[in-house]
């Protein structure tokens, strides 16, 4: 017996997080740090400076680099919720001020999407008896966010703290485990990138190798850039 057309909808699945959540900050925080601290390491090394200096500007970099992004996007994030309330709340107050008109704007946005009018006059009559259900349709097709899935602050600031504190711990590695060679350093952090940008590729069309060596190509042009203007300064200043 083929199922009714009900019971073949009803299937379970999941999306990721698109709505820029803890993901976007993971992974701005994680290619932040890895190419921050990649490229101090390559300007202060290719200045001439010492392991115990490279070292000490590197963590400091590190610890500065992760509050500094987790503080940026817990107030992002929180400005971004608190502008979609603001709107809400307006489109919430048009619903009640004129709602013949609200019904007009949702009957539209079903013809746009391909309803016949008679019909998404009807639907739209049915769904305004709600008004929760209506305010909601219209701030996502107006806004395109949806009110009740809005990303949380905390969990943004945390993500980017320590995804952010771990890459920029990467290039920082051989000199931590004793190796007082730059391009250790410079291998760790291109390996890093390469590794993260793979990673990334799992949320996205991308093939893993596209995206890791996309990263290296960002991580390498920083460092390059850092690396020559670090021995322009060091060779002045000796």
């Amino acid at each position: 017996m083929n199922p009714a057309p009900a019971d073949a909808e009803a299937h379970e699945h999941s999306h990721a997080d698109v709505s820029g959540g803890w993901l976007r900050a993971a992974v701005f925080g994680a290619m932040d740090g890895l190419v921050t601290n990649t490229a101090l390491v390559a300007g202060v090394g290719g200045g001439g400076a010492a392991p115990r200096a490279i070292v000490l500007a590197g963590v400091a970099s590190l610890v500065a680099g992760a509050i500094s992004m987790a503080l940026g996007e817990y107030t992002s994030v929180k400005t971004q919720n608190e502008q979609l309330d603001l709107e809400v709340a307006k489109e919430r107050a048009e619903l009640e001020r004129n709602p013949e008109g609200e019904l007009a704007e949702l009957v539209q946005m079903l013809r746009v999407r391909g309803v016949e009018e008679d019909l998404a006059r009807d639907v739209a009559v049915q769904l305004s008896q709600n008004p929760e259900t209506a305010l909601r349709l219209h701030v996502v097709a107006e806004l395109g966010l949806n009110p009740e899935d809005k990303p949380s602050p905390r969990v943004a600031a945390v993500s980017s703290f320590l995804t952010f504190g771990t890459g920029a711990l990467v290039p920082l590695l051989p000199y931590l485990l004793g190796f007082s060679a730059l391009w250790a350093a410079l291998l760790c952090g291109g390996l890093g990138l390469v590794v993260a940008g793979a990673l990334s590729s799992r949320f996205t069309p991308r093939p893993w190798w596209y995206a890791g060596l996309r990263q290296l190509l960002f991580g390498a042009a920083a460092a390059g850039i850092t690396y020559l203007i670090g021995s322009a300064i060091g060779t002045t200043v000796s």
